[in-house]
């Protein structure tokens, strides 16, 4: 069953860190079988104020094993996530596709 990582940056502090990170974790992503839906800003805002600004990014993986595999990368903890300290607030989640009866 697929799997998606949710993320919603608000990139405060735009360093040659956080461009670092992006490329990086990107490669990582890749490597665990993710691949990008959604990687930037919102093309409209229809209602609210809660992505204005914001990075919105929404990457599929092929199971919820590979996307823990992704978040628990050794290179990635340890190396590329301590790129974005400090330039931004972000929020991460989970979500696993709805079964077919659902959809």
């Amino acid at each position: 069953m697929a799997a998606y990582l949710v993320a919603q940056a608000e990139v405060t502090n735009m360093t040659e860190n956080f461009k670092r990170y992006a490329e990086r974790s990107a490669e990582i992503l890749h490597d665990h079988g993710g691949k990008y839906i959604v990687r930037g800003l919102p093309a409209k805002v229809i209602k609210g104020e809660q992505f204005k600004g914001k990075f919105i990014i929404i990457a599929e993986f092929p199971s919820m094993e590979h996307l823990d595999g992704f978040l628990n990368d050794e290179e990635y903890v340890n190396d590329v996530a301590p790129l974005r300290e400090g330039t931004g607030n972000y929020e991460f989640a989970a979500c696993e596709s709805p079964p077919p009866e659902m959809v």
